[in-house]
């Protein structure tokens, strides 16, 4: 017969094995099915033509992804690293500012982020130009573009992501290890080699994992940049749009296979050791930089460095004042004024974008709100048959591309099932609110772990025991608790899906275009101070939350994955 608790635990199971069967298991089944058809009839017609002698172009594509990929982490860790020591280990004039300015490429959403570049360092870019003018060269010295310029891009948006993580790990590394290996005789080298490096894996595996796994997906930056330079994300876009729904589901088996085999092998180097501090100190502490020279190096670099990540920023908010046709064959923008922004709020189909991006973020998050809460207590707090192969689920939507997850919900819900109630979602408004949910159920999950994992069993027992019953017990004591680990994951979901791009552009109709949609129109439409202003409304609102999110929750937008 079963006991109360397990009682309580199965009611719990029911809706989040509906959901993470219905809508993240069941699609990519689909989408993996359909691979292996070739007009309706089973094959592996697919992959010998992703494989095969003519096979060129896909065989590219899935090189130059993962060549990308690998870059990407290389020249993120190489600029997130040395920032994370810098700001971490040492104090000099301006340090907190400096640091805080380190995490601004975060606010950028991908789409937005390009378009700055392209703007800036592009082949009509305001920097090329203004140097071409200024050293009254005949062309412009330089201009970003192809796998160069997807590199920069990809480099200057993630590295934050080892800033965040390394400085977070170098805050937790217990001061004394470090010292006693010294007064051991190690030098500085040796003392990180041997003892900080170790320690810091954990981090760098996940800062490693984040941006290997974002460059995959990346679709902004080759979509925008490439010139023709195939990368898989872009060669699933196009097989979609031609029709090709087969080679499309092929190809995003394979990506998918390829970021899971990246996971996995980072996984496996991980766990290889143990990397547990034996003690806690009195955590890290920061030298004082004495030297007056060095010190106000360090401070001319912190500007310099400033300058170059505010920009992107700068000319975004620049050229959202130049009215639509003042800027087409001058080379730089002369009339600004605010008809961008008060087209907004006059004209109710310019207006439809933000909308539709607030709407559909808020319904995705309010998803995630509750779903992260459930499953994250069934999680931690209960025990059941299955528990490692329900959080694999849970983090498969993270693990996979996004360009895959939009095909897996294309593939599923084309055509009626139960998990749609008899209707067909694509095409309706309500699949990217869908999609969006999915994609971040595991940054609210994993935030309420982490809460959830240190609260003592202890506490929810002591109510039960003066007689609260479990559902009282839980909206009285543990929601309480674990609020800010949820609010912090459901903040953080909700930047992401405002700047959303690449499973935005597989899924929207014109009735719920959001926003990074819009501003790919009006780009294409060469409408550039309009898509400027709905980039930095994105920018804004991300702004907003971040800031929210920090205030309140302390959320550094570290991710919690």
């Amino acid at each position: 017969m079963l006991t109360a608790e397990k009682r309580k635990t199965i009611l719990l199971l029911i809706p989040i094995i509906f959901v993470l069967v219905g809508y993240v298991l069941y699609p990519t089944i689909e989408t993996f099915i359909e691979s292996f058809k070739q007009n309706g009839i089973v094959s592996i017609q697919n992959y010998v033509d992703f494989f095969g002698p003519k096979a060129q172009a896909n065989l590219e594509a899935l090189w130059n992804s993962v060549y990308i990929s690998l870059l990407s982490v290389l020249l993120s860790a190489c600029i997130g690293i040395p920032l994370a020591f810098i700001f971490t280990r040492y104090n000099f004039p301006g340090r907190s500012f400096f640091s805080g300015i380190a995490i601004m490429p975060i606010v950028l959403p991908s789409l937005v982020g390009v378009m700055a570049f392209m703007w800036l360092y592009g082949e009509v870019g305001l920097v090329p130009l203004a140097i071409q003018d200024l050293f009254n060269l005949e062309e412009v010295p330089f201009s970003i573009g192809g796998v160069t310029g997807i590199l920069l891009v990809h480099a200057y948006t993630m590295y934050p992501y080892f800033y965040m993580t390394v400085s977070s790990a170098l805050n937790n590394v217990d001061p004394s290890l470090e010292e006693s290996a010294a007064n051991l005789g190690s030098g500085r080298f040796g003392v990180f080699w041997k003892v900080t490096f170790p320690l810091l894996t954990p981090a760098l595996v996940a800062a490693s994992l984040l941006v290997f796994m974002v460059s995959m997906a990346s679709f902004s930056a080759p979509f925008l940049l490439a010139g023709g330079y195939r990368v898989l994300s872009l060669q699933i876009y196009f097989s979609k749009i031609n029709g090709d729904l087969e080679m499309a589901a092929t190809q995003s088996v394979i990506l998918s296979a390829v970021s899971i085999s990246f996971l996995l092998f980072m996984r496996w180097f991980q766990n290889r050791r143990d990397y547990r501090m034996g003690s806690k100190g009195i955590g890290a502490h920061r030298s004082e930089v004495n030297n007056p020279i060095l010190k106000w190096i360090m401070v001319t670099i912190g500007i310099v460095a400033m300058v170059v990540l505010l920009l992107p920023h700068a000319v975004l908010a620049i050229l959202s004042f130049v009215p639509e046709g003042a800027w087409t064959w001058q080379k730089y923008p002369s009339t600004f004024n605010l008809e961008n922004y008060r087209l907004l709020f006059e004209d109710p189909n310019i207006w439809d974008p933000v909308r539709n991006s607030l709407i559909m973020a808020f319904v995705a998050c309010l998803g995630c709100f509750v779903f992260g809460i459930i499953t994250s207590y069934a999680l931690v707090k209960r025990k059941f048959f299955g528990k490692n192969l329900l959080d694999i689920l849970v983090m498969l939507p993270w693990a996979l591309p996004a360009t895959v997850v939009g095909m897996n919900l294309i593939l599923a819900f084309n055509s009626k099932s139960i998990f749609s109630f008899g209707q067909v979602l694509v095409g309706t408004f309500w699949i990217l609110p869908l999609a969006y949910f999915i994609r971040f159920i595991p940054l609210v999950v994993r935030s309420t772990n982490a809460v959830l994992e240190q609260m003592d069993d202890s506490i929810e027992e002591a109510a039960q025991n003066l007689g609260a019953r479990w559902l009282y017990t839980f909206r009285r004591v543990v929601l309480p608790i674990i609020m800010p680990g949820v609010l912090s994951g459901t903040l953080l979901a909700f930047v992401q899906a405002v700047g959303e791009f690449p499973t935005s552009v597989l899924l929207y109709t014109l009735d719920n275009r959001p926003i990074s949609i819009e501003i790919m129109n009006q780009l294409r439409m060469f409408n550039l101070g309009q898509a400027a202003a709905y980039g930095m409304i994105q920018v804004g609102l991300i702004a907003i939350v971040m800031i929210i999110s920090y205030k309140f929750f302390g959320v550094k937008s570290e991710n919690t994955l």
